[in-house]
């Protein structure tokens, strides 16, 4: 494994989400991203086994920080055609997304367009040179 100085992961958490809606939308969205990644993308992701001192390994966590931000959902659309423009690895958690089982969801999804669509979290990986320009104007998420 090589640890990568040069990228980032960054979560956008929309502001008006209350603390366990905001969790699951982060956790959603960051196993999407990872899943999305190919060989080389994971490897510059930087996961690493952390051993303790009982020599028990708490495995495959990266090593690189993890930017949580907050904004408004149209600011988080803007950032995502961002994000689509300069070709950074990402993934999103809509309301459509949430309640109901999945089939419900997928339907609610698809009869909601874009412009109508509310973002709970955006979630992205790429290089910090390309991030930290897009998402300065974000404050963190408290």
């Amino acid at each position: 494994m090589v640890y990568s100085d040069t990228h980032k992961f960054v979560a956008v958490i929309n502001k008006e989400l209350e603390v366990g809606k905001a969790l699951n939308a982060i956790a959603h969205s960051l196993a999407g991203l990872v899943s999305m990644a190919d060989e080389e993308m994971q490897e510059k992701m930087s996961f690493i086994d952390f051993p303790d001192k009982d020599d028990f390994v708490h495995k495959n966590i990266s090593g690189l920080s993890l930017i949580v931000l907050r904004g408004k959902n149209n600011e988080i659309k803007k950032l995502r055609q961002k994000f689509i423009e300069n070709n950074i690895l990402f993934t999103d958690f809509t309301e459509t997304m949430t309640g109901d089982t999945y089939k419900e969801q997928l339907l609610k999804t698809k009869e909601t367009s874009e412009e109508d669509m509310k973002y709970f979290c955006l979630a992205g990986f790429g290089e910090k040179e390309i991030i930290d320009p897009l998402t300065k104007k974000f404050s963190l998420w408290h």
